[in-house]
């Protein structure tokens, strides 16, 4: 009996530090990604066409100079990349983190009450929803080899689905910025919230109104949704020269919710259909109850 009640109270103790440990690495995720868009921001103003051109003509002048002149233009555009480079692997080594935290979460959880599974893994998936609508996730860089000067960049964007709602909706693309931000961001939080809601008021009368508006609303507003929030991020960035596209960490995070959001959404149900088991059945007192003849 004393080992069943430790191991609760470990449980009950691991739990909210794990939500914690995503909350944080997802943080550290986001920042280190922001970096990383800042520093390529940098090196994109650097090899503009006018920015070669002036590095050209510093190392020329190194040579002629026999090096009494340095090239600062080619130092502080390594320094750039280095940096770069540093701010990537560290956003990485902090994403593979909070898959870590995530995996150990769901492996408790399992191990818990259905109903406490679910509460800590509708956290996580609000959670992951944050950081996905935080992080860019998609990074475009166009660019051309130009003679003499070599690879000039000719425009960069880095975007995420806020941004693209915003870019769209400065466009005038009224219509597609409002599917976007209902479907990929208004619906997904109500969800986020309504199956936190449901776990924590489990015998509300609502549940059961909830659970079959977000059935109706369901394959509209997950993964096709998403696939297409995705490609018009892609495409509300400017074309022309030779594209590049990287994917960024908003993409997983965003990904991440989603099969979050399924699995809390079963549990959810499980939790709920449980209920009405348990619910006693009074009898009808109506004179013509059909159950009665």
């Amino acid at each position: 009996m004393k080992k069943l009640f430790t191991l609760k109270a470990f449980k009950i103790l691991l739990m909210p530090i794990l939500l914690s440990s995503l909350a944080y690495f997802g943080f550290k995720t986001y920042e280190e990604a922001k970096k990383y868009e800042t520093y390529t921001t940098q090196i994109a103003t650097v090899c503009d066409v006018e920015s070669l051109a002036n590095e050209r003509i510093d190392a020329f002048t190194e040579i002629i100079s026999l090096g009494l002149v340095k090239n600062e233009a080619k130092v502080i555009l390594e320094e750039l990349r280095v940096k770069q480079i540093n701010t990537k692997e560290q956003s990485q080594h902090f994403l593979y983190r909070f898959l870590l935290s995530l995996a150990l979460l769901i492996i408790f959880s399992f191990s818990c009450h259905v109903r406490t599974a679910a509460m800590f893994l509708s956290f996580a998936t609000f959670i992951s929803l944050i950081y996905g609508l935080l992080n860019p996730i998609l990074m475009v860089t166009i660019h051309k080899e130009v003679e003499y000067l070599g690879d000039v960049i000719l425009a960069f964007e880095s975007k995420g689905i806020i941004g693209s709602i915003t870019k769209l909706y400065s466009s005038g693309e009224f219509a597609v910025s409002f599917t976007i931000l209902l479907f990929s961001i208004l619906l997904p939080v109500a969800k986020s919230l309504s199956l936190t809601f449901m776990l924590i008021f489990h015998q509300s009368p609502w549940n059961r109104k909830l659970v079959t508006f977000f059935k109706q609303i369901g394959k509209w507003s997950m993964l096709d949704v998403f696939v297409v929030a995705t490609f018009l991020v892609y495409f509300t960035s400017n074309t022309g020269g030779i594209t590049k596209a990287e994917i960024q960490v908003g993409l997983y995070f965003f990904l991440i919710y989603v099969l979050l959001s399924m699995i809390t959404a079963i549990l959810t149900q499980r939790v709920l259909n449980k209920i009405q088991i348990k619910a006693p059945t009074l009898p009808s007192s109506h004179p013509y109850d059909l159950k009665k003849l």
